[in-house]
């Protein structure tokens, strides 16, 4: 159902000639129709984001936002003014279309860094988004499969709430790393909420879901995840259910991406338990997440713990306090490390299923934190040294 499944929103996606595969949708157009305009913005951290991060970071900035114009193809990212001109131009030509100023237009891009849009094939088709957009289930899917890069698969969700709705659609592959990911997200709700609530419930959210997966460790330029209530259902929600329900949907989309990682072979969950902090948890739990030597390890089906204890040690003492002889792990509920020393023998662990769990008791404390991770495979890399949107 994808971003319409909530009341008050119509949606699009069009062939606009951005992308270099011909043909291919690559131009996607979300419209709040109301009668809230409330939205909210979480965005990359990294210092070279794009000239549409830039855009839409001021734009949400007020907690109000009309509608998103998202195109693949093109991440007009590195591209200095003539770049956020360009995100400018796409705005306005989708504010004029809609009838609002061009500051409440989000904009969003992603697909090859240092190129500028073409943009009259942005504009032109902007107009052709417009002219489609529709409430339909299937205009959503239409607009999640015009977000796709490197993805197989589109990535959306749907969840009900005591009386309104959240619906939502992410795009994202590869270069994927903690503090979000290469990814665009758009998640929609007819609750009747106040910017302020849907800041909060979407930096929740985000917290343990976005900023919680990991495939290569790579950050991207264009991240973005929006967060937009149009109040159609006229339900006031309870805080801490609609605060879930956020945080629902950020972890089935979140969840999605790993299991679409690019060539994966197997979804890995490091789980880290015992912990003094979650801070402490989720240090431990990101260093083995970011092993390659594990990832590698995963993708040839070998359960070797030791990548898993040396990542393990490289947090320092200060951040997550732990004896390493009391450190434990399972890896698809065998114990292959116990107390620090050989467990149950390896060839008692199947690493057949898709989803690999490596669970990892500190033995310190009561608090724990999980990141999702995939393996690396050949197909990984050739993926990305042939990559071109």
């Amino acid at each position: 159902m994808s971003v319409t499944f909530a009341q008050g929103f119509s949606a699009s996606g069009v062939a606009a000639g951005v992308s270099a595969v011909e043909g291919k949708k690559d131009l996607a157009v979300v419209v709040n129709n109301g009668p809230l305009d409330v939205a909210a913005g979480v965005f990359t951290a990294n210092r070279f984001c794009a000239a549409p991060v830039q855009w839409s970071r001021k734009a949400v900035a007020d907690g109000h936002i009309k509608a998103v114009v998202l195109n693949s193809g093109c991440a007009n990212a590195c591209t200095g003014k003539e770049g956020f001109q360009q995100s400018a131009d796409t705005a306005a030509r989708l504010g004029e279309l809609a009838g609002v100023p061009a500051e409440s237009i989000a904009v969003c891009s992603t697909g090859m860094i240092g190129d500028l849009l073409p943009l009259d094939n942005v504009l032109s088709g902007v107009e052709k988004a417009y002219g489609e957009v529709s409430d339909s289930a299937e205009a959503g899917e239409l607009a999640a499969e015009a977000i796709l890069t490197t993805d197989t698969k589109k990535k959306t969700v749907a969840l009900e709430g005591a009386g309104y709705r959240i619906g939502g659609m992410v795009k994202g592959s590869g270069m994927i790393a903690p503090q979000l990911a290469t990814m665009l997200c758009v998640i929609t709700t007819d609750a009747k909420v106040t910017a302020e609530q849907a800041r909060a419930a979407l930096s929740a959210g985000v917290e343990t879901s976005f900023n919680r997966i990991d495939v290569d460790g790579c950050m991207s330029t264009n991240d973005t995840v929006l967060l937009l209530a149009s109040g159609a259902s006229g339900v006031e929600p309870d805080a801490a259910e609609f605060n879930k329900l956020v945080a629902d949907a950020c972890a089935s989309l979140s969840r999605q991406i790993i299991g679409d990682g690019e060539g994966a072979s197997h979804d890995i969950r490091v789980k880290v338990t015992g912990a003094t902090s979650e801070d402490a948890a989720l240090a431990c739990a990101r260093a083995v997440a970011a092993s390659n030597l594990l990832k590698c390890a995963v993708a040839g089906n070998d359960p070797n713990w030791g990548r898993v204890v040396s990542s393990l040690g490289t947090v320092p003492q200060d951040v997550a306090p732990y004896d390493p002889n009391n450190v434990t792990v399972d890896v698809n509920g065998v114990r292959v490390c116990d107390g620090g020393r050989p467990g149950r023998p390896r060839a008692e662990v199947d690493m057949t299923p898709r989803e690999v769990h490596f669970d990892i008791d500190l033995g310190e404390g009561d608090a724990e934190a999980t990141v999702w991770t995939d393996d690396l495979t050949h197909e990984y890399v050739h993926i990305n040294a042939d990559y071109e949107s």
